[in-house]
């Protein structure tokens, strides 16, 4: 069986990517397909041994730093890869990679990790942080993502099943695309971090610094809280923002390194989580740790911590809220058990991942030989 597998874009390492590198395993003999790619993240997620065939995207000027900007041309670039020849495709997709021209003799399954966020659920949000509510590139703005919200559902029949990375994205998968899905889970490397049962006094949160990841809403909490520490580890275009709203009691680390991050997280008293995420990987790989998590009641947290078992939720995304959270959980500590957090953390594993996404596949053969 000849397989292709497509992802929108190889050029930083995320949890998509790291999705991604794992159905790439595999399939070792697959060939992959991506709008931009970047030679040292091919390596680092070990996909050097695969043949990986680019767009006309990464011929553009400063596409492969600035490859965002080329958003207009996406379905155009996406399409004009050939799989003619293949038999199986996998797209792993939160923007175009779903969208590769397909033809009746294919199977094609999408690993969604969300549909485009910008274009739907987060549409208003990106435009106000972007500055294009208004005025003539405003205009230009919507009217692109208009375009780039028709076009998705056009291409939502190029395939054949969807996978989705949680019920929460199953629900959206639902309500945009009108489509069933299967939820496996995503990898996280569980097996990297190791339970951890002396905690320190201080809380901890980790994020790229972009408006709907709230870090701004956590800082301030704290800065009401002055009797309890915070270390916040992250960068990205809100940093500067951010940084002027930390009290004393908060300290902005910038970005670390993997094994420090891993520290400041195994030794925390709880990570605190008030994003709205897909699925959020982080709260996971705290609770490897045996680090309960004070997350944001919505989303993919609700699928990965168990109340007053593994962590607790605040109700609202704002800073009351998150005050209200803490002193809760400062209050009830001992409830929580870092030997059962690790395990329950334990279902999210790589392993447990290929496993599934393998079985699935199984499936589908078998129905398509019956």
């Amino acid at each position: 069986m000849k397989v292709a597998l497509v992802h929108e874009w190889l050029t930083i390492i995320g949890g998509s990517e790291n999705v991604f590198k794992e159905i790439a395993s595999l399939f070792p003999d697959a060939d992959i397909y991506t709008l931009v790619a970047q030679p040292e993240t091919i390596q680092k997620l070990g996909l050097q041994n695969h043949r990986v065939t680019t767009s006309f995207i990464q011929s553009l000027p400063f596409a492969k730093t600035r490859y965002r900007t080329y958003l207009p041309l996406f379905p155009l670039a996406v399409e004009q890869f050939d799989l003619a020849s293949y038999d199986l495709i996998i797209s792993s997709s939160h923007a175009v990679a779903k969208g590769v021209l397909t033809h009746s003799g294919q199977v094609h399954v999408c690993y969604c990790h969300s549909p485009i966020r910008y274009a739907w659920d987060l549409h208003h949000q990106y435009l106000k942080a972007a500055g294009l509510q208004t005025g003539v590139k405003g205009m230009l703005a919507k009217l692109i993502l208009h375009r780039i919200r028709t076009w998705d559902i056009i291409s939502v029949n190029r395939v054949d099943y969807f996978i989705a990375n949680s019920k929460y994205i199953g629900k959206r998968i639902k309500k945009l695309y009108n489509r069933e899905s299967e939820v496996i889970y995503p990898n996280v490397a569980t097996e990297d971090f190791g339970m951890v049962t002396d905690k320190d006094d201080y809380y901890f949160t980790c994020s790229r610094f972009v408006p709907y990841k709230n870090i701004d809403l956590i800082v301030q909490a704290f800065a009401g809280m002055p009797d309890k520490k915070l270390f916040v580890i992250g960068d990205g275009p809100d940093f500067n923002r951010v940084k002027k709203l930390a009290a004393p009691n908060t300290i902005l680390l910038g970005y670390k390194p993997f094994n420090e991050l891993k520290q400041y997280l195994s030794k925390a008293k709880a990570f605190v989580f008030a994003a709205e995420e897909d699925f959020g990987i982080l709260p996971v790989e705290a609770q490897a740790c045996g680090t309960p998590v004070i997350a944001y009641g919505k989303g993919g947290a609700l699928e990965t911590v168990v109340e007053n078992v593994t962590g607790i939720f605040f109700k609202e995304p704002n800073v009351e809220s998150i005050q209200k959270a803490v002193k809760y959980f400062d209050n009830n500590d001992k409830i929580f058990d870092p030997k059962v957090i690790a395990e329950h953390a334990a279902q999210f594993s790589t392993a447990r991942f290929k496993q599934q996404f393998s079985s699935f596949l199984e499936n589908i053969n078998t129905i398509k030989n019956t």
